[in-house]
């Protein structure tokens, strides 16, 4: 402690008890205890009796004017002193202009106007009618001075004939999805011929190999894979999905933030085949046709630059385009046969829409989420689909009646960014916004099934993909440090978690892991990419 008079100085620290002591007199016998109990770290703090209004004002007077008084009562100022004398010592209350003064200032502004008038000379101002001043005016009290945190100055410059700065033209990021309508689409086959020597194209599906493609799905035991065999390189950018051939799993496909979509042969020698370029920004979807009267012979793309087209396999040529001006977040075929050339979107405007492949016409709208659209979900034999938004909520819609039959949300409820059906069609699992997976039924009920929640990996912040096993008893996801999750489907345990240290990645160097997918014919191979634009093969 330090003090201006050296006779009352002290020169050493003194303790609390010490100077807690009474300052003449003798201790009191009879008293226990002469100490104040301490309330704080450093001693005994003292409330000090003061309203709210009065404290606020004197905030709300330092922070506009810089000065305010001093709380002990003395009547002194702390902070610009100066000032204080200047105006006073007035505070904010006390600053604002008397009776006469504001109904002066009310006397110089416009007449409010006659409300039958539109336009013109005596046209309907109201509280818009502004003051007959051509500049803004400071109040008396404070000419000169410079303004508080929380005020500002406002001035208005009358037209007088000058010509008027015409607004600059809109950049053409905000309105491309207008002029995407040029055949502006491509493809590159990447192989040395289309065709083998009987004829047949990448299609076709092998049988050469000690494995037999065309078996039915789910009819032999999976297992989980325990080392990489094999990567695909050729994106530049994250990769945002992965889907396998339907039924057989010969083909990859894969689109990436770089505005690609490649077709890569998971078989033989494993090289790229095919390249589809057409979308000016990154893609969000790319999913084969899964109808059984039109299985895989057709690619439909989705693109933040709001465009959905439809490809052929084959040839690589744009057969269709679709656009509703809004971004598709996520885009699902009709498995049906009935059914198979139309799709849902579900779009950043809240809304999933349906379209005819055929026509190319808009067949329905389901308008009900209050938020974007994340998933969608065929169920029930191809009868219903489940669709979750960034509502937090879950809605149940039979298919083509645009009215949900259930509407689950609860408050605990976290925004579920992917999904997948389970092979027994009794359930489906969605990745949840809080690092677990959820599981509800896929039946009438739709109710959520609590004893089954799969915890231990890390996805929040991410959408990272989810996909059963063909015969239902494994669950693979991604994770944000770049590892491949499998759970027990039964126990919900975690049984398996990979990091490809082959490539000499450590934990978290390689990014996220966001898409997952279970090769449909092999017993124990899942293809996994993320951020770091590689695919990898795992067996």
């Amino acid at each position: 402690m330090t003090s201006t008079n050296p006779e009352r100085s002290l020169t050493y620290n003194a303790r609390y008890e010490d100077l807690s002591r009474s300052v003449q007199g003798p201790v009191n016998p009879f008293k226990v205890n002469t100490l104040k109990r301490k309330n704080v770290l450093t001693g005994l703090a003292e409330e000090a009796a003061i309203s709210d209004t009065t404290f606020n004002t004197q905030h709300r007077t330092f922070q506009s004017l810089g000065y305010s008084q001093n709380p002990n009562g003395d009547g002194a100022f702390v902070g610009d002193i100066e000032k204080a004398y200047r105006l006073g010592g007035k505070n904010v209350v006390q600053m604002h202009p008397t009776k006469e003064a504001s109904e002066a200032m009310r006397r110089k502004r416009q007449k409010k106007g006659d409300v039958s008038i539109v336009d013109g000379e005596g046209a309907y101002k109201g509280p818009w009618a502004r003051y007959g001043v051509d500049q803004y005016e400071e109040r008396e009290a404070l000419s000169g001075e410079e303004l508080g945190t929380d005020e500002e100055y406002e001035e208005v410059e009358e037209e007088q004939g000058a010509a008027v700065a015409q607004p600059a033209a809109l950049a053409p990021l905000a309105t491309d999805y207008a002029a995407d309508n040029t055949n502006s689409e491509s493809t590159e086959f990447h192989g040395e011929s289309l065709y083998d020597y009987q004829g047949r194209t990448y299609m076709h599906v092998p049988q050469d190999l000690d494995i037999d493609l065309r078996k039915e799905l789910g009819s032999v035991k999976n297992y989980t894979p325990k080392k990489l065999i094999h990567t695909w390189k050729s994106h530049t950018k994250p990769i945002t999905s992965l889907q396998f051939f339907p039924n057989s799993g010969h083909l990859l496909l894969s689109s990436s933030a770089d505005q690609k979509v490649k077709l890569w042969d998971v078989y033989h020698e494993r090289a790229l085949l095919r390249t589809f370029s057409g979308h000016t920004k990154a893609l969000t979807s790319a999913i084969f046709s899964p109808s059984p009267s039109n299985s895989g012979r057709q690619i439909l793309t989705a693109s933040y630059d709001r465009q959905m087209k439809l490809w052929d396999t084959e040839t690589g040529q744009c057969v269709s385009r679709f656009t509703t001006g809004k971004i598709p977040h996520c885009v699902a075929f009709n498995p049906s046969v009935e059914n198979g050339h139309e799709f849902l979107a579900g779009m950043s405007d809240k809304k999933i829409v349906q379209f005819d492949t055929r026509s190319g016409e808009m067949t329905q709208e389901y308008d009900h989420h209050l938020g974007p659209v994340n998933t969608i979900t065929f169920v029930d034999n191809n009868r219903r689909f489940i669709t979750t938004s960034d509502d937090k909520s879950l809605r149940a819609w039979e298919y083509n009646i645009p009215v949900p039959i259930k509407f689950i949300a609860e408050p605990y409820m976290y925004s579920m960014v992917r999904a997948t059906p389970h092979p027994s069609g009794k359930y489906c699992a969605f990745q949840s916004g809080d690092n677990q997976i959820v599981v509800y039924a896929s039946t009438d009920r739709f109710r959520q099934n609590r004893k089954k929640s799969f915890r231990g990996h890390n996805t929040a912040g991410y959408a990272v993909d989810l996909v059963c096993s063909p015969d239902g008893q494994w669950l693979a996801t991604g994770d944000t440090m770049g590892y491949l999750v499998i759970f027990d489907w039964k126990t919900c345990k975690m049984v398996q978690k990979l990091l490809p240290g082959g490539d000499g990645q450590k934990e978290g160097k390689m990014g996220a892991t966001t898409c997952v997918a279970w090769h449909p014919q092999e017993t124990s191979k899942i293809a996994s990419a993320g951020l770091d634009g590689i695919i990898r093969y795992w067996d």
